[in-house]
């Protein structure tokens, strides 16, 4: 399994890494997590907001921070949704906070 994170480095992008970090400590899972951000190679996954969860290279979640357990389903395999975000103006990961 691998995990990449991708986003800019904005704080929901940090707390996208802590949380998937959180819940690989937790599983005592050993998998290469990897951060992605070049905005060219971010494009390449066909999301347009950050931050995102991507497993074995299929997106998962975009546009938002997942909970510890939503990530947990994930990566036992709990959860099959293709992908989620929220609601929002879909330029950047605030949720239209800004």
């Amino acid at each position: 399994m691998i995990i990449k994170i991708l986003g800019t480095g904005c704080p929901n992008c940090q707390r996208l890494e802590s949380n998937v970090r959180e819940v690989l400590a937790e599983l005592k899972i050993d998998v290469e997590v990897k951060k992605i951000t070049d905005i060219v190679e971010i494009m390449n996954y066909g999301i347009m907001s950050v931050p995102a969860l991507v497993i074995d290279e299929e997106v998962k979640i975009y546009g938002r921070v997942p909970e510890v357990q939503e990530i947990r389903d994930l990566v036992e395999g709990k959860n099959k949704s293709k992908i989620s975000s929220e609601d929002g103006c879909g330029i950047c990961s605030c949720g239209c906070k800004c």
